[in-house]
Protein backbone atom coordinates (compact mmCIF):
# COMPACT_ATOMS: atom_id res chain seq x y z
CA UNK A 1 0.00 0.00 0.00
CA UNK A 2 1.39 3.37 -0.81
CA UNK A 3 0.48 6.20 1.01
CA UNK A 4 1.48 10.05 -0.17
CA UNK A 5 0.75 13.43 0.52
CA UNK A 6 1.22 16.51 -1.60
CA UNK A 7 1.41 20.34 -0.06
CA UNK A 8 1.37 23.54 -1.32
CA UNK A 9 0.85 25.69 1.57
CA UNK A 10 -3.01 24.23 1.98
CA UNK A 11 -4.08 21.48 3.62
CA UNK A 12 -2.33 18.20 2.77
CA UNK A 13 -4.70 15.78 0.15
CA UNK A 14 -3.72 11.97 0.94
CA UNK A 15 -4.42 9.36 -1.85
CA UNK A 16 -4.27 5.93 -0.42
CA UNK A 17 -3.79 3.08 -3.17
CA UNK A 18 -3.74 -0.91 -2.98
CA UNK A 19 -3.81 -3.72 -5.42
CA UNK A 20 -6.14 -6.26 -5.33
CA UNK A 21 -3.92 -9.43 -4.88
CA UNK A 22 -6.11 -11.58 -7.09
CA UNK A 23 -6.31 -9.18 -10.23
CA UNK A 24 -3.01 -6.83 -9.24
CA UNK A 25 -4.74 -4.17 -9.75
CA UNK A 26 -4.42 -0.96 -8.30
CA UNK A 27 -7.74 -0.15 -6.19
CA UNK A 28 -8.93 3.63 -4.60
CA UNK A 29 -9.74 3.48 -0.92
CA UNK A 30 -9.99 6.86 -0.87
CA UNK A 31 -10.70 9.94 -3.01
CA UNK A 32 -7.34 11.70 -4.18
CA UNK A 33 -8.61 15.33 -4.74
CA UNK A 34 -6.76 17.28 -7.19
CA UNK A 35 -6.99 20.76 -7.49
CA UNK A 36 -7.68 22.01 -11.10
CA UNK A 37 -5.93 25.16 -12.45
CA UNK A 38 -6.86 28.56 -10.66
CA UNK A 39 -8.38 26.71 -7.75
CA UNK A 40 -7.08 26.04 -4.12
CA UNK A 41 -6.09 22.51 -3.09
CA UNK A 42 -8.11 22.15 0.14
CA UNK A 43 -11.43 22.33 -1.97
CA UNK A 44 -12.11 18.54 -3.91
CA UNK A 45 -12.33 19.08 -7.29
CA UNK A 46 -11.74 22.59 -7.33
CA UNK A 47 -14.79 24.02 -5.86
CA UNK A 48 -15.00 26.89 -3.62
CA UNK A 49 -17.09 27.28 -0.68
CA UNK A 50 -18.06 30.96 -1.63
CA UNK A 51 -19.28 29.02 -4.91
CA UNK A 52 -21.49 26.05 -2.90
CA UNK A 53 -22.62 29.01 -0.50
CA UNK A 54 -23.49 31.07 -2.99
CA UNK A 55 -25.33 27.94 -4.94
CA UNK A 56 -27.17 27.37 -1.89
CA UNK A 57 -28.57 30.84 -0.90
CA UNK A 58 -29.79 30.94 -5.15
CA UNK A 59 -31.48 27.58 -4.15
CA UNK A 60 -33.28 28.62 -0.68
CA UNK A 61 -34.29 32.14 -2.33
CA UNK A 62 -36.12 30.56 -5.32
CA UNK A 63 -37.82 28.26 -2.90
CA UNK A 64 -38.89 31.11 -0.52
CA UNK A 65 -39.79 32.64 -3.94
CA UNK A 66 -42.16 29.35 -4.53
CA UNK A 67 -43.44 29.47 -1.17
CA UNK A 68 -44.16 33.09 -1.24
CA UNK A 69 -45.98 33.08 -4.51
CA UNK A 70 -47.96 30.32 -4.23
CA UNK A 71 -49.25 31.99 -0.66
CA UNK A 72 -49.84 34.86 -2.47
CA UNK A 73 -52.15 32.97 -5.14
CA UNK A 74 -53.95 31.11 -1.93
CA UNK A 75 -54.53 34.24 -0.77
CA UNK A 76 -55.90 35.97 -3.73
CA UNK A 77 -58.30 32.84 -4.49
CA UNK A 78 -59.50 32.90 -0.78
CA UNK A 79 -60.56 36.60 -1.65
CA UNK A 80 -61.88 35.99 -5.17
CA UNK A 81 -64.03 33.30 -3.48
CA UNK A 82 -65.31 35.41 -0.99
CA UNK A 83 -66.20 38.42 -3.96
CA UNK A 84 -67.76 35.70 -5.62
CA UNK A 85 -70.19 34.60 -3.12
CA UNK A 86 -71.31 38.40 -2.37
CA UNK A 87 -71.94 38.50 -6.02
CA UNK A 88 -73.68 35.07 -6.16
CA UNK A 89 -75.76 36.47 -3.68
CA UNK A 90 -77.06 40.05 -4.84
CA UNK A 91 -77.88 39.03 -8.65
CA UNK A 92 -81.13 38.14 -8.97
CA UNK A 93 -84.30 40.04 -9.76
CA UNK A 94 -85.05 41.32 -5.84
CA UNK A 95 -82.56 44.15 -6.18
CA UNK A 96 -80.68 43.34 -3.27
CA UNK A 97 -77.65 44.79 -2.08
CA UNK A 98 -74.91 44.59 -0.32
CA UNK A 99 -76.05 46.80 2.56
CA UNK A 100 -79.24 45.00 2.79
CA UNK A 101 -77.05 41.75 2.56
CA UNK A 102 -74.83 43.12 5.47
CA UNK A 103 -77.92 44.07 7.62
CA UNK A 104 -79.91 41.23 6.91
CA UNK A 105 -77.01 38.64 7.98
CA UNK A 106 -76.16 41.28 10.89
CA UNK A 107 -79.37 42.16 11.92
CA UNK A 108 -81.82 40.18 10.66
CA UNK A 109 -85.02 41.49 12.93
CA UNK A 110 -84.40 45.24 11.46
CA UNK A 111 -84.86 44.90 7.95
CA UNK A 112 -87.79 43.98 5.97
CA UNK A 113 -89.51 40.18 6.69
CA UNK A 114 -88.88 39.64 3.18
CA UNK A 115 -85.73 40.68 2.95
CA UNK A 116 -84.59 38.38 5.51
CA UNK A 117 -86.43 35.21 3.78
CA UNK A 118 -84.84 35.93 0.43
CA UNK A 119 -81.26 36.17 2.43
CA UNK A 120 -81.02 33.49 5.00
CA UNK A 121 -83.30 30.83 2.76
CA UNK A 122 -82.64 31.44 -0.76
CA UNK A 123 -79.39 33.39 -1.61
CA UNK A 124 -77.24 32.60 1.33
CA UNK A 125 -77.72 28.87 0.70
CA UNK A 126 -77.50 28.20 -2.90
CA UNK A 127 -74.14 30.81 -2.44
CA UNK A 128 -72.42 28.46 -0.29
CA UNK A 129 -73.89 25.67 -1.48
CA UNK A 130 -72.19 26.28 -4.78
CA UNK A 131 -68.40 27.01 -3.32
CA UNK A 132 -68.63 23.95 -0.94
CA UNK A 133 -69.61 21.83 -4.35
CA UNK A 134 -67.16 23.45 -6.40
CA UNK A 135 -64.21 22.76 -3.77
CA UNK A 136 -65.44 18.84 -3.55
CA UNK A 137 -65.66 18.50 -7.40
CA UNK A 138 -62.17 20.52 -7.60
CA UNK A 139 -60.66 18.68 -5.06
CA UNK A 140 -62.41 14.75 -5.97
CA UNK A 141 -60.93 15.83 -9.27
CA UNK A 142 -57.10 16.38 -9.30
CA UNK A 143 -57.13 13.04 -6.80
CA UNK A 144 -58.43 11.16 -9.80
CA UNK A 145 -55.79 12.69 -12.67
CA UNK A 146 -53.42 11.85 -9.81
CA UNK A 147 -54.27 8.31 -8.93
CA UNK A 148 -55.37 7.59 -12.19
CA UNK A 149 -52.47 9.33 -13.93
CA UNK A 150 -54.93 10.48 -16.63
CA UNK A 151 -55.75 14.09 -17.47
CA UNK A 152 -58.81 13.65 -18.50
CA UNK A 153 -60.53 11.83 -15.48
CA UNK A 154 -63.13 13.56 -13.21
CA UNK A 155 -65.06 12.95 -10.27
CA UNK A 156 -67.67 10.99 -12.56
CA UNK A 157 -64.82 9.05 -14.74
CA UNK A 158 -65.93 6.03 -12.45
CA UNK A 159 -69.62 6.40 -13.25
CA UNK A 160 -70.36 8.00 -9.43
CA UNK A 161 -72.80 10.07 -11.41
CA UNK A 162 -74.68 7.89 -13.41
CA UNK A 163 -75.30 5.65 -10.90
CA UNK A 164 -76.46 8.67 -8.33
CA UNK A 165 -78.93 9.46 -11.56
CA UNK A 166 -80.14 5.55 -11.82
CA UNK A 167 -80.56 6.11 -7.64
CA UNK A 168 -82.19 9.42 -8.03
CA UNK A 169 -84.50 8.26 -10.80
CA UNK A 170 -85.63 5.15 -8.80
CA UNK A 171 -87.12 7.61 -6.17
CA UNK A 172 -88.40 10.31 -8.29
CA UNK A 173 -90.46 7.45 -10.36
CA UNK A 174 -91.85 5.26 -7.75
CA UNK A 175 -92.25 7.36 -5.29
CA UNK A 176 -89.31 5.48 -3.01
CA UNK A 177 -88.99 5.94 1.02
CA UNK A 178 -86.37 3.78 2.71
CA UNK A 179 -85.73 4.20 6.32
CA UNK A 180 -88.79 6.26 7.19
CA UNK A 181 -86.75 9.79 5.55
CA UNK A 182 -88.60 12.71 4.37
CA UNK A 183 -89.87 13.56 1.33
CA UNK A 184 -86.83 15.97 1.09
CA UNK A 185 -84.45 14.37 1.68
CA UNK A 186 -85.47 10.63 -0.24
CA UNK A 187 -83.97 11.69 -3.86
CA UNK A 188 -80.21 12.72 -2.03
CA UNK A 189 -80.13 9.22 0.29
CA UNK A 190 -80.97 6.93 -2.77
CA UNK A 191 -78.54 8.90 -4.89
CA UNK A 192 -75.85 8.86 -2.29
CA UNK A 193 -76.17 5.14 -1.82
CA UNK A 194 -75.90 3.67 -5.55
CA UNK A 195 -72.98 6.59 -6.11
CA UNK A 196 -70.68 5.39 -3.28
CA UNK A 197 -72.01 1.88 -3.20
CA UNK A 198 -71.04 1.95 -7.37
CA UNK A 199 -67.70 2.67 -6.38
CA UNK A 200 -67.23 0.08 -3.71
CA UNK A 201 -68.65 -2.19 -6.88
CA UNK A 202 -66.18 -1.43 -9.00
CA UNK A 203 -63.60 -1.63 -6.20
CA UNK A 204 -64.78 -5.46 -5.51
CA UNK A 205 -63.94 -6.07 -9.22
CA UNK A 206 -61.19 -4.73 -10.07
CA UNK A 207 -59.51 -6.81 -7.12
CA UNK A 208 -60.50 -9.91 -8.48
CA UNK A 209 -59.38 -8.71 -11.95
CA UNK A 210 -56.00 -6.77 -10.81
CA UNK A 211 -54.56 -4.67 -13.68
CA UNK A 212 -54.43 -1.29 -11.77
CA UNK A 213 -55.83 1.97 -13.10
CA UNK A 214 -56.49 1.03 -16.67
CA UNK A 215 -58.88 -2.06 -14.94
CA UNK A 216 -60.57 0.61 -13.01
CA UNK A 217 -60.92 2.98 -16.10
CA UNK A 218 -62.26 0.45 -18.53
CA UNK A 219 -65.01 -0.82 -15.98
CA UNK A 220 -66.20 2.59 -15.07
CA UNK A 221 -66.93 3.16 -18.53
CA UNK A 222 -69.04 -0.02 -18.95
CA UNK A 223 -71.23 0.89 -15.61
CA UNK A 224 -71.44 4.59 -17.25
CA UNK A 225 -73.24 3.07 -20.25
CA UNK A 226 -74.88 0.74 -18.22
CA UNK A 227 -76.66 3.37 -15.39
CA UNK A 228 -77.45 5.64 -18.64
CA UNK A 229 -79.61 2.47 -20.08
CA UNK A 230 -81.33 2.45 -16.87
CA UNK A 231 -82.17 6.52 -16.85
CA UNK A 232 -83.53 5.78 -19.94
CA UNK A 233 -85.75 3.37 -19.60
CA UNK A 234 -87.03 4.49 -16.38
CA UNK A 235 -88.08 8.16 -18.51
CA UNK A 236 -89.39 6.02 -20.72
CA UNK A 237 -91.78 4.24 -18.28
CA UNK A 238 -92.03 7.63 -16.16
CA UNK A 239 -95.37 9.88 -16.19
CA UNK A 240 -95.56 12.98 -17.87
CA UNK A 241 -94.74 15.13 -14.46
CA UNK A 242 -92.38 12.45 -13.01
CA UNK A 243 -90.25 13.03 -16.46
CA UNK A 244 -89.96 16.30 -16.06
CA UNK A 245 -88.38 15.86 -12.38
CA UNK A 246 -86.32 13.29 -14.03
CA UNK A 247 -84.83 15.89 -16.52
CA UNK A 248 -84.16 18.65 -14.28
CA UNK A 249 -82.54 16.31 -11.34
CA UNK A 250 -79.98 15.78 -14.47
CA UNK A 251 -79.65 18.97 -14.84
CA UNK A 252 -77.19 19.51 -11.87
CA UNK A 253 -79.36 22.77 -9.75
CA UNK A 254 -77.99 24.21 -6.41
CA UNK A 255 -81.50 25.34 -6.18
CA UNK A 256 -81.84 22.33 -4.09
CA UNK A 257 -79.46 24.08 -1.36
CA UNK A 258 -81.12 23.48 2.67
CA UNK A 259 -79.13 24.38 5.86
CA UNK A 260 -78.82 20.89 6.53
CA UNK A 261 -77.40 19.70 3.65
CA UNK A 262 -75.01 22.22 3.93
CA UNK A 263 -74.12 21.41 7.06
CA UNK A 264 -73.54 17.60 5.89
CA UNK A 265 -71.62 18.63 2.83
CA UNK A 266 -69.44 21.06 5.11
CA UNK A 267 -68.46 18.12 8.00
CA UNK A 268 -67.52 15.39 5.01
CA UNK A 269 -65.56 18.12 3.59
CA UNK A 270 -63.68 18.66 6.21
CA UNK A 271 -63.64 14.99 7.40
CA UNK A 272 -62.01 14.78 4.47
CA UNK A 273 -59.30 17.15 3.56
CA UNK A 274 -56.91 16.44 6.04
CA UNK A 275 -57.03 13.15 5.02
CA UNK A 276 -56.00 14.10 1.54
CA UNK A 277 -53.70 16.28 3.01
CA UNK A 278 -51.65 13.95 4.88
CA UNK A 279 -51.53 12.01 1.58
CA UNK A 280 -50.18 14.78 -0.48
CA UNK A 281 -45.85 13.41 -0.34
CA UNK A 282 -46.81 10.38 -1.42
CA UNK A 283 -49.00 11.31 -4.38
CA UNK A 284 -46.67 14.43 -5.60
CA UNK A 285 -44.47 11.02 -5.90
CA UNK A 286 -47.10 9.02 -7.80
CA UNK A 287 -46.86 11.94 -10.14
CA UNK A 288 -43.26 10.67 -11.37
CA UNK A 289 -44.56 6.95 -12.25
CA UNK A 290 -45.61 3.81 -10.41
CA UNK A 291 -42.53 2.52 -10.50
CA UNK A 292 -40.78 5.17 -8.34
CA UNK A 293 -43.60 5.78 -6.22
CA UNK A 294 -43.01 2.17 -4.94
CA UNK A 295 -38.63 2.70 -5.00
CA UNK A 296 -39.81 5.50 -2.79
CA UNK A 297 -41.54 3.32 -0.78
CA UNK A 298 -45.25 4.27 -1.65
CA UNK A 299 -48.15 1.40 -1.34
CA UNK A 300 -49.53 2.72 -4.62
CA UNK A 301 -52.34 0.28 -4.42
CA UNK A 302 -53.58 1.58 -0.60
CA UNK A 303 -53.11 5.17 -1.47
CA UNK A 304 -55.22 4.54 -4.66
CA UNK A 305 -57.94 2.68 -2.79
CA UNK A 306 -58.25 5.47 -0.07
CA UNK A 307 -57.92 8.32 -2.61
CA UNK A 308 -60.90 6.74 -4.56
CA UNK A 309 -62.62 6.20 -1.20
CA UNK A 310 -62.60 9.51 -0.24
CA UNK A 311 -63.22 10.80 -3.54
CA UNK A 312 -66.53 8.46 -3.91
CA UNK A 313 -67.94 9.75 -0.52
CA UNK A 314 -67.37 13.60 -1.02
CA UNK A 315 -68.53 13.73 -4.82
CA UNK A 316 -71.44 11.21 -3.94
CA UNK A 317 -72.54 13.23 -0.96
CA UNK A 318 -72.26 16.73 -3.43
CA UNK A 319 -73.87 14.56 -6.72
CA UNK A 320 -76.67 13.58 -4.37
CA UNK A 321 -77.16 17.45 -3.28
CA UNK A 322 -77.53 19.04 -6.35
CA UNK A 323 -77.14 16.62 -9.15
CA UNK A 324 -74.16 16.02 -12.00
CA UNK A 325 -72.56 19.20 -12.50
CA UNK A 326 -69.67 18.65 -15.14
CA UNK A 327 -66.53 20.57 -15.89
CA UNK A 328 -65.73 21.67 -13.09
CA UNK A 329 -63.65 18.69 -11.84
CA UNK A 330 -62.03 18.61 -14.86
CA UNK A 331 -61.37 22.20 -15.65
CA UNK A 332 -60.16 23.30 -11.82
CA UNK A 333 -57.13 21.13 -11.65
CA UNK A 334 -55.47 21.76 -14.84
CA UNK A 335 -55.94 25.81 -13.80
CA UNK A 336 -54.25 25.04 -10.49
CA UNK A 337 -51.71 22.92 -11.68
CA UNK A 338 -50.80 26.09 -14.40
CA UNK A 339 -50.54 28.06 -11.19
CA UNK A 340 -48.83 25.76 -8.77
CA UNK A 341 -47.46 23.13 -10.40
CA UNK A 342 -47.39 19.40 -9.29
CA UNK A 343 -46.73 19.69 -5.60
CA UNK A 344 -49.65 18.05 -3.64
CA UNK A 345 -48.96 20.28 -0.97
CA UNK A 346 -50.46 23.14 -3.05
CA UNK A 347 -52.24 21.55 -5.82
CA UNK A 348 -55.37 20.34 -3.42
CA UNK A 349 -56.32 23.48 -2.16
CA UNK A 350 -55.39 25.71 -4.45
CA UNK A 351 -57.78 23.04 -7.30
CA UNK A 352 -60.36 22.92 -4.22
CA UNK A 353 -59.97 26.82 -4.32
CA UNK A 354 -60.94 27.04 -8.26
CA UNK A 355 -63.19 24.46 -8.23
CA UNK A 356 -65.48 26.46 -6.17
CA UNK A 357 -64.88 30.03 -7.87
CA UNK A 358 -65.66 28.45 -10.56
CA UNK A 359 -68.98 27.26 -9.80
CA UNK A 360 -69.42 30.25 -7.76
CA UNK A 361 -69.50 32.37 -10.49
CA UNK A 362 -70.98 30.05 -13.37
CA UNK A 363 -73.92 30.22 -10.28
CA UNK A 364 -73.88 34.12 -11.01
CA UNK A 365 -74.20 33.22 -14.68
CA UNK A 366 -77.24 31.25 -14.17
CA UNK A 367 -78.88 34.05 -13.17
CA UNK A 368 -77.98 36.56 -15.53
CA UNK A 369 -78.32 35.18 -18.71
CA UNK A 370 -82.01 35.38 -18.47
CA UNK A 371 -83.66 37.73 -15.95
CA UNK A 372 -86.22 36.29 -13.42
CA UNK A 373 -85.19 32.72 -14.51
CA UNK A 374 -82.73 30.83 -12.82
CA UNK A 375 -80.92 28.55 -15.38
CA UNK A 376 -79.52 24.89 -13.91
CA UNK A 377 -75.87 25.42 -13.33
CA UNK A 378 -74.85 22.27 -14.93
CA UNK A 379 -76.11 23.59 -18.30
CA UNK A 380 -73.48 26.98 -17.90
CA UNK A 381 -70.80 24.61 -16.85
CA UNK A 382 -71.16 22.56 -19.62
CA UNK A 383 -71.53 25.63 -22.00
CA UNK A 384 -68.72 27.47 -20.63
CA UNK A 385 -66.50 24.33 -19.98
CA UNK A 386 -66.16 23.16 -23.19
CA UNK A 387 -64.49 26.13 -24.90
CA UNK A 388 -62.33 26.92 -21.68
CA UNK A 389 -61.23 22.97 -21.60
CA UNK A 390 -60.13 22.98 -25.26
CA UNK A 391 -58.40 26.56 -24.66
CA UNK A 392 -56.17 24.51 -22.36
CA UNK A 393 -55.22 21.93 -24.33
CA UNK A 394 -54.32 23.92 -27.07
CA UNK A 395 -52.77 26.24 -24.38
CA UNK A 396 -50.58 23.00 -23.19
CA UNK A 397 -49.52 21.70 -26.54
CA UNK A 398 -47.64 24.98 -27.04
Amino acid sequence: MTVSCRSSGAAPIWSTKRRNPETKRPVMTALDHRAAPGRPLDQPGGVSAAGDGAGLEAAIAGHRRRMLRRAVLLAAFTLAMLVAGLADIVTGPSGLTLHDLFRAVLSPAEVERTTAVIVWTVRLPYAVMALLVGAVLGLSGVEMQTILDNPLASPFTLGLSSAAAVGASLAITFHLAPFGLPESWTVPALAFLFAFGSVLLLQAMARLAPAGRETLVLLGIALVFSCHALVALLQLIAPEDVLQQLVFWTLGSVTRATWEKIGVLAAILALVMPFSMSAAWSMTVLRLGEDRALSFGVDVRRLRYASLIRVSLISSIAVAFVGPIGFIGLVGPHIARMLVGEDQRFLLPTSAMVGALLLSLASVASKAIMPGIIVPVGIVTALVGVPAFVLLILRQRR
